[in-house]
């Protein structure tokens, strides 16, 4: 059997080693509820909780008290946004929210709810490479806006955005600041102080951590403050009310240590196999195209075009390759992705398009496995058609 080869890490990471030994232990030994704090069980939870909320702020450079655990950043999208917007108590009453056309469907999707509910949203065009119209930013921000809410990269292309800008200009207007950083955290260095923001979403297993958890920082000084979109109980400051899963948030927290400690060999990593990659598709098929910013790129994400091909045909006849046409949350729709469609990507460009992405326990062999692979089922595919 052919080596299995996988490439689609913006879909999701595996589990490191030592997140699993880190989390191993609250599932049969360390069991205690951390809302039972009158014993030495729910206490022993707690202290770990509060350990891991320790290493996800440190990760970021917030405060521990800052961060919010939620089921991961699709809840923290929806708890900022949908959170913040009912709340009589914003400055001013305001009602528009600014967005890009090409967030993640955590965002658009409440986004667009709050439209059906009365809010002014507009969603903001972006360049070819991705990056934010900075000039459609500053013509429609005013002192209506109460929320933007812009990805620090793209969940397709990897294109990341200035955040720091964009939080600069929204302080003049004394708008809010959220972030979906679901694929930067862990991948790419990630300070709030620096960045200014208000609100940030994050998700443990786009770097290494468990499936189902997340958090949303929120800026402990920010005049903007969310209501609950759950009840029921007080835990997470009363924003998320239901008992904590401490096992994924033990391993949460140890992912964020790790990445941490080995943020930068990981980035150079991913970064070495991302310019091998092209290196070697683009001598083997020319006319490839590369989607997104040429300079401020995830290290490992890929998204490539390939001429007068489609992407389902070369994925079916690469079963050993693990990759994508588009987000992996999306790829049950039949429908150009809205993220090509908004770089100006015409429509067989588009069916032509692949995401790849490359890190850590992925070799060089691997990825010059993988170009010979993709390359034969192009020019197979070529012939087919």
């Amino acid at each position: 059997m052919s080596h299995y080869l996988y490439f689609d890490l913006l879909a999701t990471t595996p589990c490191d080693e030592r997140v699993v030994a880190a989390m191993l232990p609250y599932f049969t030994e360390q069991y205690g509820n951390p809302a039972s704090t009158v014993h030495r069980a729910g206490k022993r939870a707690l202290n770990a909780v509060h350990h891991a909320r320790e290493q996800v702020a440190a990760l970021i450079g917030a405060h521990h008290s800052e961060i919010i655990f939620t089921a991961g950043a699709t809840e923290s999208n929806n708890l900022a946004l949908l959170g913040i917007a009912p709340d009589v108590r914003q400055p001013n009453g305001r009602r528009k929210i600014l967005t890009s056309s090409i967030e993640h469907r955590a965002v658009l999707a409440p986004c667009r709810s709050l439209k059906h509910r009365g809010f002014c949203v507009i969603e903001l065009p972006v360049a070819s490479t991705g990056r934010l119209n900075m000039d459609a930013l500053e013509e429609a921000i005013d002192s209506d806006t109460l929320l933007i809410s812009v990805q620090l990269a793209n969940n397709e292309i990897g294109t990341i955005q200035d955040i720091a800008a964009i939080c600069a200009l929204a302080r003049e207007y004394g708008a809010a600041v959220h972030c979906d950083a679901a694929q930067g955290v862990g991948k790419i260095p990630v300070q709030v102080a620096e960045l200014g923001i208000d609100f940030l979403s994050i998700s443990a297993h786009k770097f290494y951590g468990p499936k189902g958890i997340g958090a949303l920082y929120c800026r402990h000084d920010s005049p903007f403050r969310l209501v609950p979109m759950l009840h029921g109980g007080t835990h997470e400051h009363g924003l998320r009310p239901g008992t904590l899963n401490v096992p994924a948030i033990v391993g949460f927290g140890e992912a964020c240590a790790i990445a941490q400690q080995e943020l930068a060999h990981d980035m150079a990593h991913a970064a070495a196999l991302r310019q091998l990659f092209i290196d070697l598709i683009c001598h083997a098929i020319p006319e490839s195209r590369i989607n997104g910013d040429s300079h401020f790129h995830l290290p490992g994400c890929i998204s490539i075009t390939l001429p007068e091909v489609d992407a389902e045909s070369i994925m079916l006849a690469t079963p050993d390759i693990a990759m994508s046409s588009g987000a992996a949350c999306t790829s049950d729709i039949p429908e150009q992705s809205h993220v090509l469609s908004a770089i100006g990507l015409p429509p067989e460009a588009a069916a032509g398009t692949l995401r790849l992405a490359f890190g850590r326990g992925i070799r060089e062999e691997d990825v010059r496995a993988g170009v010979a692979l993709l390359t034969e089922a192009y020019f197979q595919t070529l012939e087919l058609s």
